[in-house]
């Protein structure tokens, strides 16, 4: 039927039955691509559920390749399949071990970034996972090796009619819209294959619902044909939600020299600026404009209070601290980080929720109150590339009020910080690649004074201590209040053998605990030792009254979440789940945290019982520091007004105050003593699921269209 003439024909019966080496030769590649997505999903333990999406759009994908494995000459066509056969099953194994170490999976968008990363900082990582995942490589690979080996005496290779492989072209075709039928059933759920196909981020729910070469084919598509907005207009629910009778509990600052004072009067006008967000969501350059300025006129804003400007003039050092956990605190072997967690601010309710790409878009959340867009480009990475106006950062802040503002990494070029940190608005200071670099803002300084090998590089990872060592006499004496920004890197995984473990063997090894848990808590020492090391440098040079320090995670160290359950002495879900951070299995408490906002000035700590975020940090401090700033165009807010909290994990996942809402189950379980009727407890979900929504999915729309340049200008 779809022979080329005589001899293909020949060709044909020289290697066996023409109908069933027809049926092999285009069945092929549809059940090598159908085995690779149930080998993975089975695997990844997923759910089986979406089977009939992904193997319909396996299929449609497999007849697109063996359409292309027909034409050709036997050779050309044999060596064709069998490379396709080879990449495809190393795609699925490159995505496991990427989901694996990485905590996501990795599309097409995401090689340039890969690319500019030191791979190195995490081999010892890749190569112990890599060979501890050969038993599913070698399963992955199985099909390919057996057509590699015996492809030519089992299927053969001949040349079809190029209007027969039209014939299987067509049927990729019908299968696709198959599928493009099955993924608008009646699906049940937030995230439904219909809506993720017209996503581009919430990738991890692609590859469940939708299948991995499914995930993999829509980056390729949204890198050329971006996404559009389809969160639509109606704003009315989220502009209804109000504080459950209250904000803040807090102890207050305990002056009681003042106790007999008439009380002030506090200012509680609203924390906006002067912009007519309205007439923007009317005459807005473009859709995304006129939407995001009519979402930000919907939200409510913080109020100031009792904390306004208390910090107003301070210097302020920030430290974003690798893989940290507060679960790693103890008063015995960090005094530093349990003094500075307890008489400060104290957060009870701290979470730093796991968001795409670990540490850089961690600090977005810190730095930017914005929470990362899912999926490649990364957030900060590409706030660098575009010279996005980046209005709202502490840096910019700061620089508008005259302050010295530096930033230190005691490492190299990693996630284009050389392009991301000097447009934050910082004098920005790293190891190595990158350094000596003209920017902008600037040129870029290279970081001396730190731990090296023989051969130039840097010990790894670093010491935070050294890090401090090597920077504080450049600007601890300055006649400016000065903003200094610390990116930590002495808790980078692994925590086997490195520079800052063995530092602290004679205190750790003595210890109740696994190696691993032993060598992470001494990456926890060398934090407290940092720390340290800056107050008795900031106390001697007479600076430390007027200084605020504050600390934050970037994340959990995921990589090793059974350290965490030894340290809080409790499990968090499956050591499978954990593995892997499926967060329809696991205790969100995990995410738990400790937030630093301490100075030496403060009397009293104050208590914070509310549910606070790593985006909260940024509004936080803006309030604290009588900064001018718009409370409406941030996904955070203020930890210290009357807002309620809320905290949003990359799943769509999302705690309040009034309770904790999971995205997979539909379920919404309320707080201790937060009491709704049935009524009220489905509009506030509903209207709270908007906003989540908003707040996770806004932010690209900010960067790519550089909303508040649009708002501000370019200053």
């Amino acid at each position: 039927m779809g022979y080329n003439g005589k001899r293909s024909r020949g060709a044909s019966r020289r290697d066996g039955g023409g109908l069933d080496r027809t049926l092999v030769r285009v069945l092929l590649f549809p059940a090598l691509m159908v085995y690779l997505e149930l080998v993975m999903h089975i695997y990844m333990k997923t759910s089986l559920a979406y089977a009939p999406v992904y193997v319909v759009f396996a299929v449609a994908a497999g007849f697109f390749f063996s359409a292309l494995t027909l034409p050709w000459s036997r050779t050309v066509n044999g060596v064709l399949t069998k490379v396709l056969a080879v990449l495809l099953s190393v795609i699925c194994g490159v995505e496991l071990i990427a989901k694996t170490i990485l905590q996501t999976y990795y599309g097409p968008s995401a090689l340039k970034m890969a690319a500019g990363n030191k791979l190195t900082d995490y081999s010892d990582v890749i190569v112990s996972t890599v060979i501890r995942s050969i038993p599913i490589l070698l399963l992955l690979l199985l099909p390919a090796i057996l057509l590699c080996v015996f492809g030519g005496r089992l299927v053969g290779f001949a040349r079809f009619d190029p209007r027969f492989a039209g014939l299987v072209l067509a049927a990729c075709v019908v299968f696709h819209v198959v599928g493009l039928g099955v993924i608008h059933l009646p699906w049940r759920g937030d995230l439904t294959p219909a809506r993720l196909y017209q996503m581009d981020t919430n990738i991890d729910d692609q590859v469940e619902q939708l299948g991995v070469f499914t995930m993999l084919r829509l980056d390729a598509k949204h890198m050329v044909f971006p996404v559009k907005n389809t969160m639509g207009g109606d704003f009315s629910g989220i502009g209804t939600l109000t504080p459950p009778g209250g904000g803040a509990s807090s102890s207050g600052l305990g002056d009681s020299s003042q106790a007999a004072d008439p009380v002030p009067v506090v200012d509680t006008s609203p924390n906006v600026m002067d912009v007519d967000l309205a007439a923007l969501a009317e005459n807005g350059a473009n859709d995304d404009i006129k939407w995001l300025a009519g979402y930000f006129n919907s939200v409510a804003p913080t109020k100031k209070n009792e904390y306004t400007g208390m910090f107003e003039g301070y210097n302020v050092i920030f430290f974003t601290l690798e893989g940290f956990s507060g679960y790693g605190i103890s008063q015995e072997l960090t005094p530093t980080l349990y003094k500075l967690t307890h008489e400060g601010f104290v957060f009870n309710n701290f979470y730093t929720p796991l968001h795409f790409t670990s540490t850089s878009n961690g600090e977005c959340q810190n730095l930017l109150g914005l929470y990362p867009k899912g999926n490649f480009p990364v957030t900060m990475t590409r706030t660098g590339e575009l010279g996005t106006n980046c209005y709202f950062s502490l840096a910019q802040q700061l620089l508008r009020e005259g302050y010295l503002v530096q930033g230190y990494h005691a490492n190299g070029n990693m996630y284009g910080r050389d392009l991301s940190h000097p447009n934050l608005g910082y004098d920005w200071h790293q190891f190595g690649e990158g350094a000596g670099k003209t920017t902008a803002r600037g040129r870029l300084s290279d970081f001396e004074g730190l731990d090296l090998r023989d051969d130039g590089s840097l010990q790894w990872p670093q010491r935070d201590k050294k890090m401090i060592e090597a920077s504080v006499d450049n600007y601890i004496n300055s006649d400016q209040p000065f903003h200094i920004y610390y990116l930590s890197i002495s808790g980078h995984m692994p925590y086997s053998d490195n520079w800052t473990a063995r530092q602290y063997r004679d205190i750790v090894d003595a210890l109740p605990y696994t190696e691993t848990t032993r060598n992470y808590l001494a990456t926890c020492i060398e934090v407290d030792r940092a720390l340290e090391t800056l107050i008795q440098k900031l106390e001697a040079a007479g600076k430390l009254d007027k200084t605020l320090i504050v600390a934050a995670p970037d994340h959990i160290p995921y990589f090793d979440v059974a350290t965490l359950e030894e340290l809080a002495g409790q499990k968090f879900g499956s050591s499978d789940d954990l593995e892997y951070l499926k967060e329809g299995s696991i205790d969100f408490d995990v995410y738990k945290s400790a937030l630093i906002m301490w100075s030496a000035s403060m009397e009293e700590p104050v208590t914070v019982n509310k549910v606070v975020g790593q985006v909260d940090i940024l509004p936080t401090l803006s309030n604290l520091l009588g900064l001018e700033y718009d409370s409406r165009m941030l996904a955070g807010t203020d930890a210290l007004s009357d807002s309620e909290g809320l905290v949003i994990f990359s799943s769509r996942c999302w705690k309040s105050d009034r309770g904790f809402y999971n995205r997979y189950t539909g379920e919404f379980t309320p707080a201790e003593g937060a009491a709704m009727t049935a009524e009220e407890q489905e509009s506030y979900v509903s209207a709270m699921k908007q906003l989540a929504g908003y707040k996770l999915d806004s932010t690209a729309m900010i960067v790519e269209n550089d909303f508040y340049n649009v708002v501000f200008g370019n200053s």
